[in-house]
């Protein structure tokens, strides 16, 4: 990218990802450095992900950013951190490279467009999603190659383990200034082939607790998290570490529906209680119990984080028959042909055994929909001209 282009557009995507060891509470509001380390599987952009255009040219006035169509502040406080890191970076890397002068580039403003193709702030980690494309983008509009962690982290905790494909960890870190707070790949996307995620959309409304606040609540008041933090996370962390280089399904499943159920134990220890899982949520967990003892192993596992909706992770010779069970449990309302999104799935019949295993009264409608989905990759660049969301002007492109 020349540096003296007056105009340099850039398209990116990045995925979403899904803890197995959560995070829950900072250390540090500000730099958003977590009080324990966490892991987490990138699902795949061809289901969910986020595209960002980030445009600077010596003809803006200002910063400017959009989502999903919708101007937004770009004074937000997460924003402007993001903002302020990668144009530090990006003077560091000038600074340090003394044959090149500093780009007029540096001093330009961007202007950034942003969509989800999927529902925003409805747990499904659309803020990770989002602030590690915001990162990746912007790097590459003013030519930073340094790690982005910190970039993404400011933004969203959980936004630095997007910018990974496979299994990512974020190490909590030590320094009280965060440099070593850092995600890092434990596998590939490549490593697991026979590894699915089904997402059971229970509500695509906007949750009742943020994250943000819910977080800060529960380091105040919970002694159970404190707990879970410094006495329970750190063996879980090496010992998920294990189940996935080992492609322990057992292993992986058991623990990741035993740190969901913890940390959903953590957010009724807050004071006042926080509840992230409704009713139906319920049910699906005990549904994944009745399937898995029927089986008699672990085929399926949950995962929820802050909202009702469940990730259901199994492997591929599963899917088929979870999804008749789910179908069984939860009938469709009325979309029936688009109750399944994603990766096709071909259809199953439940054997009798399994429908008594099931042990429920069928509850209509309350699951929206399911997204079958696997591991991805981490962010990657658009070649496209087409595929920016801003026009040569810097306005997004009308809808077509």
């Amino acid at each position: 990218m020349a540096a003296d282009k007056s105009l340099v557009a850039v398209t990116c995507t990045a995925p979403i990802n899904i803890a197995v060891i959560k995070y829950w509470g900072k250390r540090d509001e500000e730099l958003i450095l977590p009080i324990n380390s966490s892991l987490s599987v990138t699902l795949h952009q061809d289901q969910l992900k986020t595209t960002t255009t980030a445009v600077i040219s010596k003809d803006f006035t200002e910063d400017q950013i959009w989502l999903n169509g919708r101007k937004e502040d770009v004074g937000q406080p997460r924003i402007q951190a993001c903002l302020r890191e990668i144009r530090r970076l990006a003077r560091k890397r000038r600074s340090t490279d003394d044959k090149d002068p500093l780009p007029l580039s540096l001093s330009y403003k961007v202007h950034v467009a942003s969509v989800n193709n999927f529902p925003t702030a409805a747990g499904l980690a659309s803020s990770a999603a989002g602030y590690a494309c915001l990162a990746y983008a912007l790097a590459q509009v003013y030519g930073v190659e340094h790690d982005l962690s910190e970039v993404a982290r400011r933004g969203s905790g959980s936004a630095c383990r997007s910018l990974y494909g496979g299994f990512v960890e974020w190490q909590m870190g030590e320094q009280a200034d965060g440099k070593d707070s850092i995600a890092r790949q434990v596998a590939s996307e490549l490593h697991w082939p026979e590894l699915r995620a089904l997402i059971l959309v229970v509500s695509a409304e906007k949750k009742p607790t943020s994250s943000t606040v819910g977080m800060q609540t529960s380091v105040e008041t919970s002694p159970l998290l404190r707990f879970r933090a410094e006495a329970v996370v750190p063996a879980r962390i090496a010992e998920m570490t294990r189940y996935i280089k080992e492609r322990d399904f057992q292993g992986f499943g058991q623990l990741t529906m035993k740190d969901s159920n913890q940390f959903h134990a953590t957010c009724l220890d807050t004071f006042p209680p926080i509840s992230y899982l409704n009713d139906v949520s319920r049910r699906i967990i005990h549904l994944v119990h009745c399937f898995n003892t029927h089986h008699g192993q672990t085929k399926v596992a949950y995962t929820f984080d802050a909202g009702p909706n469940a990730v259901i992770f199994t492997l591929d010779d599963t899917v088929a028959e979870f999804v008749a069970a789910v179908r069984h449990s939860f009938p469709p309302e009325s979309n029936g042909d688009k109750f399944l999104k994603g990766l096709p799935v071909r259809p199953a019949l439940l054997s009798d055994e399994v429908k008594a295993a099931l042990d429920m009264d069928p509850t209509p409608g309350v699951i929206k929909y399911i997204i079958a989905t696997q591991v991805g990759p981490g962010p990657q660049i658009l070649d496209d001209p087409q595929a920016h969301l801003l026009g040569p002007d810097g306005l997004p492109k009308p809808a077509a």
